[in-house]
């Protein structure tokens, strides 16, 4: 048994030590691009409509509505919020209800 592991041993070494010696260098990492400067604004664009009993504001950031505040004319503003940004306004806050974690779109195709 001794005598099977050591010849094993004896052959396998060399060829896992010429297996590492093959592996090419790491090329060099690219140069990293300069910042781009956008034009677009972040600010969000916001459109008030007045009706008989509310004031409905609708916010926009890039043309896509993510937020519509709506306040009656009796009662708490509350808000309509678009969490996943499918284009449908899911959840239901108010101003008394804590805050949202912040959520940035980082990348989008269109």
């Amino acid at each position: 048994m001794r005598f099977t592991m050591l010849l094993l041993s004896l052959v396998i070494t060399p060829a896992v030590l010429a297996a590492e010696a093959e592996i090419a260098p790491a090329p060099e990492p690219p140069e990293i691009p300069e910042q781009v400067q956008s034009g677009e604004t972040l600010e969000p664009d916001i459109t008030i409509i007045q009706k008989k009993e509310e004031v409905v504001e609708e916010y926009r950031v890039n043309g896509r509505l993510y937020q519509v505040k709506i306040t009656p004319a009796r009662g708490l503003p509350y808000y309509l919020i678009d969490t996943d940004g499918d284009g449908e306004l899911e959840t239901r806050a108010n101003d008394i209800t804590k805050s949202q974690v912040p959520q940035w779109v980082l990348f989008s195709w269109d």
